[in-house]
C-alpha cells in the first residue's frame, strides 16, 4: 500500500476487499492502474480517474495464476481457448501443462503463446509430439505419446528449453500405462524426464495415474520445487491407501522434502473422497491447477473460480484459496518476480470475484456431489489494464457431464460408497 495521494490514473478500482497475498494485503483499498502497470493500491486514493469501477462488496484478487492447463487450441484434441476459458473467467495467466513438445512447440508458441491475450507460458512435454494425439473418451486405439521409445528425447526437450527461456518454465511427463505402452515405457520416460529437468535446472511436473511407476518414485523420489499434479485422484497412483484412508508415506515424505502439490482438476482427477481424507489430515494443496481441456471446460471441472470454490467448500480459508491461485503457481515457475500480485509497477492483471451464496450439488470428476453454499463468481478481469469480457459455462451444472462422468466410478479405488 502506499498514502493514497495521486493525480490521476487510467482505472481505480474502489471500495473493494482486496486480497493479495504476496504483500500480506487483505483489506479494503482502492486500487489504481497506470499504463497498463499497478499504480499505487491504497485506502481511499485520491485524484482523477478516466474510468471508475466500484467493487463494494467484492473481492479484488491479482489476476489469476493457473498452473495446469492445455491451450494449444485448434491443434491439439485436447486444446481450448485461453481467452474465452481462462481470461474471461479472471485467470490472467495458464502455465500449459505439456500440450507442445520439441518437435511441435513451435507451432505452439505462434498460435497459442502469441496471438492469445491471456499471458501463456508452459511446460514443455518430454514426448517429442507432445499431446497431439491424445484425445478424449480413453480410446484404446489412440496412440500415446510414450508408446514408442524413440518419441522420448532427453537432449531435444533441453534444446527446446534452453532456445525458449522466456516461455517454458519445466518439463512435463504423464505416467500412465495406457499411453506408455502398457506402461512398458514409463519407468525409463520418467527418468529422461527428471534428467532433464536437472539439465535445464527447471521444475519436472508428473501426470501419475493407472501406472506402473511405484509412488516410492514418483513422487517419492522427485525434489524440492517439482510439482505433482492429480494429487486428488482416487484411481490407482493415489495418494490415499484405500485401507487405511490415510496419505500413503512416500507421499507425504515428497512433501516434507519440498515436493509442490497440484490439484490438477482435470476431467477425471478430482475425488471429494480423497480431497476430504486429505485436507482433514492437514494435507493441502499447493496450487489450485484445474487441468482445463476440451473435455473439462464445460464440465466438470468448468473454470478456475470453480475449482477454487470446491477447495473453498473443504475449508481452506479465502485468503489462502487466493494464495493458492495467484502466488504460489507463480513462485512455482519462478515468475513470482512478475505476476500473482498487486505490487506497485507490475502489470496491471486484475480480477475482481463474488462471493454468492448458494445451496446447490456440486460434482467431483466422478459425478460424487457435495452440498456447497458459496461460489467465487467472476465479475470483472484486466489484463496489463485493459479489460476482457466475462464468460459463462453453456450450462452450469452441467447435466450431459455429470452423467457421462458416471462411467469412471467402478474403477475408483477410494470412493463414496454409494453414489
Amino acid at each position: 500500500q502506499t498514502d493514497g495521494q495521486m493525480n490521476s490514473c487510467d482505472i481505480l478500482i474502489k471500495n473493494g476487499r482486496v486480497i493479495d497475498p504476496a504483500n500480506n494485503v487483505d483489506g479494503h483499498f482502492d486500487v489504481a492502474i497506470s499504463g497498463g502497470r499497478i499504480a499505487e493500491v491504497a485506502a481511499g486514493i485520491e485524484g482523477g480517474a478516466a474510468e471508475v469501477f466500484d467493487a463494494d462488496g467484492l473481492i479484488v484478487t491479482p489476476g489469476l495464476v493457473d498452473l495446469h492447463a492445455h491451450v494449444y487450441d485448434k491443434v491439439i484434441p485436447l486444446g481450448i481457448d485461453p481467452d474465452h476459458y481462462c481470461l474471461g473467467r479472471g485467470t490472467t495467466t495458464v502455465v500449459d501443462a505439456g500440450s507442445a513438445g520439441a518437435d511441435n512447440f513451435a507451432g505452439f508458441r505462434a498460435f497459442a503463446i502469441d496471438r492469445c491475450r491471456t499471458r501463456i507460458l508452459g511446460f514443455l512435454n518430454i514426448s517429442r509430439m507432445g499431446l497431439a494425439c491424445s484425445g478424449l473418451g480413453g480410446d484404446s486405439n489412440m496412440p500415446g505419446e510414450l508408446d514408442l521409445m524413440k518419441f522420448v528425447n532427453m537432449e531435444h526437450c533441453v534444446d527446446c528449453i534452453e532456445a525458449n527461456r522466456d516461455v517454458l518454465v519445466g518439463v512435463k511427463i504423464r505416467l500412465s500405462n495406457s499411453i506408455a505402452d502398457n506402461g512398458r515405457n514409463e519407468q525409463a520416460s520418467f527418468e529422461l524426464a527428471v534428467e532433464a529437468a536437472r539439465a535445464t535446472k527447471l521444475p519436472l511436473m508428473t501426470h501419475h495415474s493407472f501406472s506402473a511407476v511405484p509412488l516410492e518414485d514418483c513422487p517419492g523420489n522427485m525434489v524440492a520445487g517439482d510439482v505433482y499434479t492429480h494429487c486428488f485422484h482416487g484411481f490407482p497412483s493415489t495418494i490415499i491407501n484405500p485401507d487405511t484412508k490415510e496419505i500413503e508415506v512416500p507421499v507425504q515424505r515428497a512433501r516434507d522434502n519440498g515436493v509442490l502439490f497440484d490439484i490438477g482438476m482435470g476431467q477425471g482427477s478430482f475425488n471429494w473422497t480423497v480431497a476430504e481424507f486429505a485436507t482433514r489430515a492437514g494435507f493441502w494443496p499447493d496450487a489450485i491447477g484445474t487441468d482445463l481441456h476440451a473435455g473439462t471446460c464445460e464440465g466438470p471441472t468448468y473454470d478456475m473460480p470453480t475449482a477454487m470454490s470446491r477447495i473453498l467448500h473443504l475449508g481452506m480459508p479465502l485468503p489462502e484459496v487466493i494464495r493458492c491461485s495467484t502466488v504460489e503457481p507463480a513462485r512455482a515457475v519462478r515468475w513470482d518476480d512478475r505476476i500473482g500480485t498487486l505490487g506497485q509497477g507490475r502489470d496491471a492483471d486484475v480480477a475482481v470475484f463474488a462471493i454468492e451464496a448458494v445451496d446447490m450439488d456440486l460434482e467431483d470428476c466422478q459425478s460424487q456431489m457435495r452440498r456447497v453454499s458459496q461460489l467465487l463468481v467472476p465479475k470483472a478481469v484486466w489484463r496489463a489494464g485493459k479489460p476482457a469480457a466475462i464468460t459463462k459455462a453453456r450450462a452450469f451444472p452441467n447435466a450431459e457431464t455429470i452423467e457421462a462422468q458416471k462411467t469412471w466410478w467402478p474403477r475408483l479405488l477410494v470412493r463414496d460408497e454409494s453414489l
